[in-house]
Order: structure tokens, then C-alpha cells, then sequence
């Protein structure tokens, strides 16, 4: 009888016949007529779309992603009813500090990718052996990888409690985490409860903006550039939010369905992300690690396990969760450990210190740097790896 808290390798193989479906149906695409604008004020433009479809179909190597994958340990072990897919690389240097790293939407572990090698590697990539990390990237319930939760409540607390599971069962008493986008929640999350073993957490996405929004300073020039963009957010970019937080099942339907609407449905993110990964495909110029091949990575990766609805459902529970909180009137548990943050300018919204340290009074480390977005592990991997071990230097034995 196999031990359900059993460790398991993991090896990514996909069969050919999934790859050639996929091609087809893209094939089939009937596509819509070209937006009435020049910008994406309508959504994706026709001309982006039909670029990717070309490149996905002629010129994408999911084998060269999984070859990437397969290079690095992965894993899979049972936790509180979920298969849990993750990579566990270990440095090589014997003091590194255990490091989770919580991916978000819609991305997934192929945003981390890059930085697998400066963080458990520092030695080979411009650091030294006292910043070397070992690293765990699990893969979110319901996304990529993962099994799929088959009941209601894997908000980010419940996410937030596997993950310090996950990190017990390999042993690590003294951890720290990191998160951005949905992963910046979960990772807060795991700072409120304050599991025995982490010292530490690292975000950079202020999450708490959305609820907190009437509370946060206005005064600066800083700061209300900051509420403009929560502004904007909730007025304009706000769709993919909505109905993922209260429908994922309807739009669940169209992302496993058709790979153009997966695809297009994953661009329509932010503006900042939007434009820069339009250019990687239209003008053949992509910002940092946001080439042609990983965004298609990562949007097969979604499309080849089946993952749209699913992944989309975690905004539902969150949705709820924010609902449930609201209703009882009671403020969330302080976070207990120390707080790091760092600031992307492309950010959904670039927060001010003052914003950080009202929602994090426990703030130990800031930084706003001069380039990067939303996705910040992906676009800048060494910018972000710098900072990561700036922002823990001080948590180090």
C-alpha cells in the first residue's frame, strides 16, 4: 500500500496526439473581424493573435520546454487530497536558505524558470555561496501540473497551510516564501498564520490595495499616481477579475475548448504586460524573458493539461473568501514574521512605501526598482534574483 504523504519523481511527457490536436484546432480558428481602434482598448488585437497562431503552429518546441522541465527534480505528493506537482532544486552550497517560490495567473512555473539557476547557483551567476537558496516551486492547485482540488475552500489560506506541509515534509525547519499576482496572496497568507519554520516572506504585488484602497494615503504625487492605477484597474482592466471570481465555469468552457481563446484570454492581463508580449510576437522583440517561446510555453502548458477552468476557479474561492471577510467585520491576523517587498514599475500598481508599510507594519525590507512589470521573476530574472537576496540576506544564520 503506497504512503499517501510519499514523495513521488515527477517526469513531464506529453503524448504526440494532444500536440497534433492542438495544432488543428488552431488551424480551425474562426477569427473575429479587426478591432475598430490602434490599441488594445478592445481587447487583443487581431494582428498579435494571428502572429502567435502562426508561430505557434510552425515554429513552437513544447519538447525543448519539457526537456527544460525534465532537467530540473521534479515531484508529486498527496496533500490534504491534491496531487501536488513541484520542483525541489537544492544548492549545492550546505548554508542556503530553503526558499518557496508560489507562481500566479496566468502564469504558472515557467515564469520562475529562470531564475532556478542565480538563486540555488550563485556562485555561476554573478553571487556568492552565502546567497545561494534552496528552492521549492509548486505548482498551484488546479494549475498546470497539480491535480485538481475536487471540493470547495483551496483559497489561498487553504493554499497557504499545504505549503507549509510541503515544506515539513521535506524537511526544512527554518524557510522563507515568495509570491507575486496570486502567489503574492498565498504568500501572505502564509505570513498571517505564521507556520512554525518560516522567518520570512518576500511579495511584489500589494494585493491588499483592492479592499484596503479607502485606507492607503493619497497625498504624495507618488501615491496618487498609485490610486489612479487601482483606479484604472478596477475600471478597466478589471475583466478577466470579474469573471473569474464569479463565473470561472462559463469562461472555463471557451478556455478548453479553443487554444486562440485560451491564448487570448491569458494575454488580456495588464497593459504593461499586454504590450510587451503583443511586441514579442508583432515586432519580434521581447522584453527581458518574455520571448515568443515561453509565453507559448506557458499558455500550452494550460492548454495541454486542462487547466483553464480550474486555474480560473482559485478567483471564485478568493472572491468568496474577501465576501465572508467583509461580512464579519473582523480584520485579518497581523502578519508575524518580517516583511520584504519590492516595488516593479509595470506594475498593476507601483506602491509607495507608505502603502507597503500600512498593510505590512512589519516591513523590514524595501526597494523599487527602475524596470519590470507584473510578472517580475519572468521579464527580469536577475533583477529579481538580486533582489530576493537583498530582501533575505538579513534572515540568514
Amino acid at each position: 500500500m503506497s504512503n499517501e504523504n510519499e514523495i513521488r519523481p515527477y517526469r513531464l511527457s506529453m503524448p504526440e496526439d494532444a500536440i497534433a490536436d492542438l495544432h488543428r484546432r488552431i488551424a480551425a480558428t474562426r477569427w473575429p473581424t479587426r478591432e475598430l481602434v490602434t490599441d488594445r482598448s478592445q481587447g487583443v488585437q487581431l494582428e498579435t493573435l494571428q502572429e502567435l497562431a502562426r508561430y505557434w503552429t510552425t515554429n513552437h518546441d513544447w519538447r525543448a520546454f519539457e526537456a527544460k522541465v525534465n532537467a530540473l527534480p521534479q515531484y508529486t505528493t498527496n496533500i490534504d487530497g491534491v496531487e501536488i506537482h513541484f520542483i525541489h532544486v537544492r544548492s549545492q552550497h550546505e548554508n542556503a536558505l530553503p526558499l518557496i517560490m508560489t507562481h500566479g495567473w496566468p502564469g504558472s512555473i515557467v515564469e520562475l524558470l529562470d531564475s532556478v539557476g542565480p538563486l540555488t547557483d550563485p556562485t555561476a551567476h554573478g553571487g556568492t555561496a552565502e546567497d545561494a537558496f534552496h528552492l521549492v516551486l509548486p505548482s498551484l492547485p488546479g494549475y498546470g501540473f497539480s491535480g485538481e482540488p475536487t471540493e470547495l475552500g483551496w483559497d489561498s489560506n487553504r493554499i497557504a497551510q499545504a505549503w507549509s506541509v510541503l515544506m515539513d515534509r521535506l524537511g526544512y525547519t527554518r524557510y522563507v516564501a515568495q509570491g507575486g499576482d496570486v502567489g503574492a496572496d498565498v504568500t501572505d497568507a502564509m505570513g498571517r498564520q505564521g507556520p512554525e519554520g518560516l522567518v520570512g516572506i518576500h511579495v511584489n504585488l500589494l494585493a491588499g490595495a483592492l479592499g484596503l484602497k479607502e485606507l492607503l494615503p493619497a497625498e504624495s504625487e507618488q501615491e496618487r499616481t498609485a490610486h489612479d492605477a487601482v483606479n484604472t484597474f478596477t475600471r478597466d482592466g478589471f475583466a478577466y477579475f470579474l469573471e473569474q471570481s464569479t463565473r470561472p465555469q462559463t469562461i472555463g468552457y471557451s478556455l478548453l475548448d479553443s487554444p486562440i481563446a485560451l491564448a487570448a484570454w491569458m494575454l488580456d492581463h495588464d497593459t504593461d504586460s499586454y504590450y510587451k508580449m503583443s511586441r514579442a510576437f508583432v515586432d519580434k522583440e521581447p522584453t527581458g524573458g518574455l520571448s515568443r517561446d515561453s509565453i507559448l510555453d506557458n499558455i500550452t502548458l494550460y492548454w495541454l493539461t486542462g487547466t483553464g477552468a480550474s486555474a480560473a476557479r482559485w478567483y471564485w474561492e478568493f472572491g468568496r473568501f474577501v465576501a465572508a471577510a467583509g461580512a464579519s467585520g473582523q480584520a485579518p491576523p497581523p502578519v508575524s514574521v518580517p516583511v520584504a517587498f519590492t516595488t516593479f514599475p509595470g506594475e498593476l500598481w507601483a506602491a509607495p512605501r507608505s502603502w507597503v508599510e500600512t498593510v505590512y507594519p512589519s516591513l523590514t525590507y524595501f526597494n523599487e526598482v527602475t524596470r519590470g512589470g507584473h510578472f517580475a521573476a519572468w521579464e527580469e530574472p536577475d533583477l529579481f534574483t538580486s533582489e530576493l537576496r537583498a530582501a533575505f540576506r538579513s534572515l540568514r544564520t
